[in-house]
């Protein structure tokens, strides 16, 4: 390795010098995780997966996650509030429920 007196380079020198190392550096790292990838990516087939068959955990490559639901309830006053009837109740269906409305006065099928 060629020794550099840096005591001797001027402030441009230095800044220039210090650009250029962190730029070898980055493109060192950009070029290992290249060949870490090829070699995983290898593997894998070797093994009969691909990568993101391994990388995603379910075995399944391109997996999607849930598609919305369609709505099932709706506000009697505020159509614009809807509810799918999956996961938590919103604060509205727990006020009708409260307040002696049942769930099928409140589906969409009902009131269409």
């Amino acid at each position: 390795m060629a020794d550099i007196d840096l005591d001797s380079l001027s402030l441009d020198e230095l800044k220039a010098l210090q650009k250029d190392v962190n730029k070898a550096v980055e493109e060192y790292d950009e070029r290992r995780k290249k060949e870490a990838r090829a070699e995983v990516e290898a593997k894998a087939r070797e093994l009969g997966f691909t990568l993101a068959e391994l990388v995603d955990g379910s075995g399944k490559a391109g997996k999607k996650g849930k598609a919305p639901q369609p709505a099932k309830y709706r506000h009697p006053e505020n159509a614009s509030l809807t509810w799918s009837g999956r996961g938590r109740q919103p604060g509205w269906i727990k006020d009708a429920l409260a307040n002696g409305t049942s769930l099928d006065e409140l589906l969409i099928d009902q009131k269409s």
